[in-house]
């Protein structure tokens, strides 16, 4: 199956607006076949996981963002459920803690980039400190403006010592998110994810929306790239995560370290 993974890709420099990106489409896929495809993509990055840690020469940061009911925890659960948790760690960041905020905001972030041989995922990210920051003010225009370079210094660092890094913002209408909301208060099963200050955060939808678009303008670039993944139809979503990961992998061209040892001198006793 032809999957054109580009066409979600902004391209370092480019003017980005959310709110003109559908995020709805499904690249005019068949939805059984990119299921099947979607399934025989993930056993390849599963096993690809494997040879990452066997060489143990490259690390891989993936970063999710999205607003809430985005489809983020579905996300990381499809895509990276299956490999091995021994070569994958999910980081998931909220409010700093009041250690945390002693520091400067990259402090928290660092401790959980990843280790060569080691696949890193971050469930919200730095880019905290553009989104929620700059829409609440709870640092001074003049500070959080600042940010996107430091970010972006950042990210080429830790690419220049070897981990390559690539970003997803799961891309929803407001519409959508409305209808994710009904349902978990609909279902008793599902009020434990319903959070009513989320309706307070979905009143402030155009801010995040102007804010978003400008971190993912000013921070998509070669080294770390900004994927605007249209995320309503859940199956697009997991193949195109998966493609792009995949890919990325398949790229390092990774192989298996050679032995210290001669197999066929060893005898295994009975």
């Amino acid at each position: 199956m032809k999957i054109d993974t580009s066409i979600h890709r902004i391209k370092p420099d480019s003017k980005v607006d959310l709110n003109k990106i559908d995020t709805h489409v499904d690249g005019g896929l068949d939805k059984d076949k990119a299921k099947d495809e979607f399934r025989s993509l993930r056993k390849k990055l599963s096993d690809l996981q494997e040879l990452l840690c066997a060489e143990s020469k490259h690390a891989v940061l993936v970063v999710f963002q999205a607003m809430d009911a985005g489809g983020k925890d579905s996300t990381i659960r499809s895509v990276v459920g299956p490999i091995n948790p021994q070569g994958c760690r999910v980081a998931s960041f909220k409010a700093p803690s009041s250690n945390e905020l002693k520091h400067d905001y990259l402090w928290r972030i660092h401790q959980h980039a990843p280790a060569r041989g080691m696949i890193g995922v971050f469930n919200r990210s730095h880019y905290e400190e553009v989104g929620i920051v700059r829409v609440h003010n709870i640092v001074p225009e003049q500070r959080w403006k600042k940010r996107y370079d430091h970010i972006n210094a950042f990210e080429k660092l830790l690419s220049d010592e070897g981990t390559h890094i690539v970003k997803f913002f799961l891309h929803i209408s407001k519409d959508y998110q409305r209808e994710r909301f009904q349902r978990r208060l609909d279902r008793p099963d599902k009020h434990w994810k319903f959070n009513p200050d989320d309706l307070s955060e979905r009143r402030r939808w155009g801010d995040y929306m102007q804010a978003y678009s400008q971190m993912i303008e000013r921070c998509s670039t070669k080294q770390a790239p900004w994927y605007v993944i249209p995320a309503e139809r859940r199956w697009y979503r997991n193949l195109i995560v998966t493609k792009v990961l995949v890919d990325l992998l398949e790229g390092l061209d990774m192989k298996y370290p050679a032995p210290s040892f001669d197999a066929s001198q060893i005898t295994i006793d009975d």
